[in-house]
């Protein structure tokens, strides 16, 4: 499917639909009138097929206690095998209503109040959020950048291990916000450090269906034909792949039976709620038939992103625009043509563009921003634009 045929089929209006992205910006960026290119999910509706299974659904008319829908979780691994040779066992599979409270509860399950876990920085702020909200220490490990992109740092990665007793690495693979894709070797590398230092490992595969490069994606699971699955979790969702999060469903999926024992005693003790009806109805029908869907989203990304980074770059040598590998979100240093400590009120002021900006990510995105590539072409362009009547 061409990007066109892609843009005039799915892309929708979100304002005034309640959207955090379009509907949200006078209480989190102090003015309505700015192009929203931050919250991370898309301007396009979902596939139909998801549509009609949750018009099937809801012309029932009764909403009462439900199971895992039925032939789910049987779709979810035949989509993680087909295009991944991920093996994942149906008994492994739990459920929540979101990524980030999932990895809430993991931290509670894994570890113990004020116990270490490490995270590898800039990375997605809600992880250091869960972690000092849950009353853990953070202990930071600093990506470091080579060339356009970042490579893990693991001799730091180690000493830190070992100096502050961390007992849980959250790992995000496709990494959010610098867009890589995790090398088989590198993966082996973190895994066994964690192995040989009695770390246990979460891998936070989300992003794991955008890929944007060559690379591609390996989840944690398949390391080794699977020597590390004992020592880790991993969580997922479909709501970036297809624009599902409002309807708050997710995966962990837990090869180790004690840990999985530890999971189902903590949350049986709070009752929290296996992930929705709706959700799965969604995720279900998206992963028997939204391959083409899929397709067509990511060649909207690959066009966007290649525009973006030929038209800042060839603005100026100052600005880099960092290798997309996977993920919808391009990381931009703009540290050397904008102060750092002006970079905020420039964008939202004189740009009037809603960013993620690098230093929520953590000290190591300072002067960075994060765009948004999911939706329109006409919205980069217009986001292009912008940036480039500010830069000086």
């Amino acid at each position: 499917m061409k990007v066109t045929e892609f843009v005039e089929r799915y892309a929708v209006d979100r304002r005034n639909t309640d959207s955090v992205k379009w509907d949200c910006l006078e209480s989190e960026f102090g003015s309505s009138d700015l192009l929203p290119l931050w919250v991370a999910d898309t301007e396009f509706k979902v596939p139909n097929a998801v549509t009609e299974a949750l018009q099937a659904r809801i012309s029932h008319g009764a909403y009462g206690y439900s199971r895992v829908v039925s032939g789910y979780q049987q779709a979810y691994i035949n989509w993680q095998q087909q295009r991944y040779q991920t093996e994942i066992h149906p008994d492994w599979m739990r459920f929540g209503t979101g990524v980030v409270q999932s990895l809430s509860t993991l931290i509670n399950v894994l570890t113990e109040p004020q116990e270490a876990v490490m995270v590898l920085q800039p990375v997605y702020y809600p992880f250091m959020h869960v972690i000092e909200n849950n009353q853990r220490k953070l202990v930071v490990s600093e990506l470091k950048r080579a060339d356009h992109h970042y490579e893990m740092n693991f001799t730091d990665i180690e000493a830190k291990i070992k100096q502050q007793n961390v007992k849980l690495l959250i790992n995000c693979s496709p990494h959010n916000p610098v867009g890589r894709v995790w090398t088989e070797k590198e993966l082996t590398k973190l895994l066994e450090i964690c192995r040989e230092n009695e770390v246990l490992f979460i891998s936070d595969e989300i992003h794991h269906d955008l890929i944007i490069g060559e690379r591609p994606f390996i989840s944690a699971l398949s390391i080794a034909d699977g020597l590390y699955r004992d020592n880790m979790v991993m969580v997922d969702s479909a709501s970036k792949t297809f624009n599902l999060a409002a309807l708050q469903n997710n995966h962990l999926v837990i090869p180790n039976p004690q840990l999985r024992t530890r999971y189902d005693n903590y949350v049986q003790r709070l009752k929290s709620p296996a992930g929705s009806l709706l959700g799965q109805v969604a995720a279900k029908a998206a992963y028997e038939e939204g391959a083409e869907w899929l397709a067509g989203m990511l060649g909207l990304i690959k066009q966007n992103f290649s525009y973006l980074k030929q038209h800042l770059e060839a603005a100026s040598s100052a600005i880099e625009v960092f290798d997309l590998e996977g993920t919808y979100l391009a990381w931009v240093d703009l540290s050397q043509v904008i102060p750092p400590n002006e970079l905020e009120r420039v964008m939202k002021k004189d740009a009037k563009l809603a960013l993620d900006f690098g230093k929520w990510f953590g000290e190591g995105g300072t002067g960075f921003v994060r765009i948004n590539l999911a939706t329109t072409p006409a919205n980069i362009e217009l986001a292009v634009k912008r940036l480039l009547s500010v830069i000086k």
